[in-house]
This record gives C-alpha cells, structure tokens and sequence, in this order.
C-alpha cells in the first residue's frame, strides 16, 4: 500500500527544527509562566472566598472560551456551587485563582444561575479525562490534569488555559489527599497550543484553531489517530480535514479499523470519503463490509464511480485485476512529451499509483511502459514514438494470481507491472509494495519510495 503523496513531503530535519522553533514560542517555555501554573484538580471544589476570607461556595468548574485565533483559551469565568444553586462568577469579578484557594474581587457579588453561551468550554466536565491530540508527539492522551496561569497581553493579564498534564502519576496525585492535588508538574506538561481536543460537545470550536497543526500530519499518523480515538473523537478528527487527507488516512488504516468506521458514519459520508480514495483502496475497503452495506455505500456514489468499482468488485480478491490500481495515464506514440510532462502534473494526487506512462497504439493495445525517469530526461519536443524502443512493458493478465504477478516482478527487476485484459489493452497497474502487502499482511503496509527510475 504506497504512501499517498498529497501532502508535501516533510523533511526530518526540517520538521524537527520547526517543533523546536514552536516550544521555544510556547508559554510553557516561559518561566514565570511554569512557576506560576494553577492545577484545575487542585482548585476544585475548594472554598470560593470573599475579601474577608468567608466562604461562598465551592468551585464546581472553570468555563473557557474556545474559537477565533487564541491558541490558549482564556477564562470567562467560575462556576459556583452555592448550597443547593449552581453560579456563575464572570472573571471580572474574581480577585485572584491560585493552588488551593480561589478569591472573589468583592464581598458583594451578582451571582446569576449559570447558563453555558456559544464558544465557552466547562474545562472540568468538556476537557479533563476526555481525549486529546497531541499533535506534535502524534498520539492520542487524555488529560489527567489541566493548568492555568496568568499570562500577560494587551489587555492586561488575563488567566488562560496553557497546558495539560498527561502523566499517570498526576491520575494518582487526584485520588489521593487533597493536599496532593494542587501540586503541579509542569516537566509532565503539554502546551496547550500543541494540543487539539476531541470527543466533547465543544470540541469542534477548538478544532478551528488546531487545523493547521493537523494539515502537518502524515496521512499514516492521521491513520494512527483515527484508530486510537473513539467514536465521536475520529468522527471530528474527519471532519476537520479536507476530503482529500482524509481519504489519504483511510488508505492507511488498519481494514477492521477502517470498516468500522465506515459502518459508524452516515452512508453519504462515508460514500463521499470512498469517493476520494484511490480505487483498489476503495475496492479493498468494500469487500470487507457486508454485502448490504456495501450495496448502500455504492447507492450514494456518483454512477461513473460506482460503475467502476463495481466493475472492480467483479475480480476475484486473489486476482491482478481485484488488487490492481487503475490510475493510468497513457500516452500514443506520436504525443509530444511537454505535453505529456503537463497531463502528469494534473494527476498529482494520484503520484503514489504512476510508476510510468503507458504507451497505446492506435487499437488501444499495449506497446510499452515508459519510465517517469525517462520522461525527466527526454528532450521536451521529443514523441512518445522515441522513447518505446527502451520501455518494453511488463504485464500480466487480468486473472493472473499473486504467484504470477510475484514472479513477473523478480523475473524482470520491475517496481510494477501492467495489467491488460485478454486484447492486450492496459487497465491497471500493480506496484511491488501493494504485491508485498497482499501477501505478508500481518507485517503490517509496506511503504516504498517512488523513484523516478
């Protein structure tokens, strides 16, 4: 299964450099910052005090606003368990928030019922235990902890979300003594601009501002993600992402991963995502699903697409025509190559499935199988004609099995080969690493690097 190139390949060094450029941008980075954090575990339900030290009530939960271009949420307000009535305090009103204790500005506070408003978070109930992403460490955690801290700007100081503690050990601090629970560990912390949170009712908010972090993601760790997370959490993570990286992701999935997700997401969807992956993919994603909801799935398809994977589907699974690819691009013999050079960069998306150019002749019959290598450095007015005498094709029958195809591929030294139907005329390609991940899937995909050779 190749590796979909739809995004831009990403340097290691140069990712590296760019994470630590990002940390040393980050509040967590800030002294003051991390030598001033607030544990949430810690604050709540503590005493919320007056001026005078007496108690009104104790802390219920911290209510954030998510959404716009902040990446560290800033907190609107408290909410108050007043005896048997539930609060509101806006941060107005609120004097100061430290470990343990939380003071009110005034002994005389409009305390009103608390009612949640669009784009505000109850980071105790929305937030802690529930799943995030880091995006930087790529895995999916859940917040043992969350941290606030004063942060300077232009406004004034203002109290923020900026961190989340992951650590087992932090799990352990709040189901001990209380006087443990304040304690934060900032070495254990994630910057919450790293983070993308998933799986609340709130979370797509926070997703606006975490999409960039998201694009960076390989298509194999967005796979990752998706596995790892729960219903609703991938369901968002989907969401969040264009058509095109998000059907990059599926390719990558685990097949039972895969399918179970498609049987959670309504039929339409989960058409459209079929509809923007390659089409062995697509094919090898719908044989694993019950005939009844694959019929559905093709019912919601375009008819040129369901034709075509119907058409697909007919192969038998061990067959070169049931795992071939039929992304080709061919070519005559008298086709300039500039011009040719153009129609490839049109089919940029499918970069991962062209190994070559098939040239046809005039009844549609194979001639040969020209290497993106010997397109690169042919003359740009050269024909198509001038570059067959070294581009013998390599090819297999549409009912040829694993073994056959194997054999091709040793035989001839090919990273792929061509398969035709019984008049010789070219459908699909097979490439070495989708052979490999047919017949060792317990390994695991198989990603080889396609070269222009």
């Amino acid at each position: 299964m190749p590796l979909r190139p739809s995004l831009p390949p990403v340097h290691p060094t140069r990712s590296l450099q760019t994470r630590r450029r990002h940390r040393r941008q980050r509040l967590l980075a800030v002294r003051n910052v991390r030598e001033s954090l607030v544990s949430l575990a810690g604050i709540l339900s503590g005493p919320v005090l007056n001026p005078a030290g007496g108690e009104v009530g104790r802390l219920a939960d911290v209510v954030a606003r998510w959404g716009g271009e902040e990446s560290y949420p800033p907190v609107t307000g408290l909410v108050v368990r007043v005896g048997r009535r539930v609060v509101f305090a806006s941060i107005d009103q609120v004097a100061s928030v430290q470990n343990g204790r939380v003071e009110l500005a005034s002994a005389r506070v409009d305390l009103l019922d608390f009612v949640r408003r669009d784009g505000e978070v109850m980071l105790a109930r929305d937030v802690l235990d529930h799943q995030l992403v880091d995006i930087d460490g790529v895995q999916v955690i859940r917040a043992a902890d969350l941290y606030l801290a004063y942060v300077p700007g232009p406004a004034g100081r203002a109290l923020r979300l900026v961190g989340a503690d992951v650590s087992a050990q932090t799990l352990l601090r709040r189901l001990g003594p209380r006087r443990w629970r304040g304690t934060p560990t900032p070495e254990r912390v994630i910057d919450w601009s790293a983070i993308a949170p998933f799986g609340s009712e709130v979370s797509t908010i926070a997703l606006r501002t975490r999409s960039d972090g998201l694009r960076r993601l390989r298509p194999g760790e967005l796979a990752d993600l998706l596995e790892d997370l729960g219903r609703d959490g991938r369901q968002e993570l989907l969401a969040s992402l264009e058509p095109e990286q998000a059907a990059d992701a599926l390719e990558e999935m685990d097949p039972e991963e895969l399918g179970a997700l498609l049987r959670e997401t309504a039929p339409e969807d989960a058409a459209e995502l079929l509809a923007h992956m390659e089409p062995d993919e697509a094919v090898d994603a719908l044989r694993d699903l019950d005939e009844s909801e694959r019929e559905e799935l093709l019912e919601h398809m375009p008819d040129e697409q369901r034709e075509e994977l119907s058409e697909l589907l007919d192969y038998e699974e061990d067959e070169a025509g049931g795992f071939m690819t039929t992304n080709l691009v061919t070519a005559t013999r008298d086709e300039n190559v500039g011009a040719l050079r153009d129609r490839l960069r049109d089919q940029a998306e499918h970069a991962g499935d062209l190994d070559g150019v098939v040239v046809v002749d005039s009844d549609g019959r194979l001639v040969a199988d020209v290497t993106l290598f010997a397109l690169l450095t042919a003359d740009e007015d050269a024909t198509m004609g001038s570059l067959v005498q070294h581009a013998e094709p390599v090819s297999v029958r549409t009912g040829s099995g694993f073994a056959a195809v194997a054999d091709r591929l040793i035989a001839t030294r090919h990273s792929s080969v061509v398969v035709v139907d019984d008049d010789e005329r070219p459908i699909g390609r097979i490439l070495a690493d989708d052979l490999i991940d047919r017949l060792v899937p317990e390994r695991g995909r198989h990603h080889f690097p396609r070269l222009l050779s």
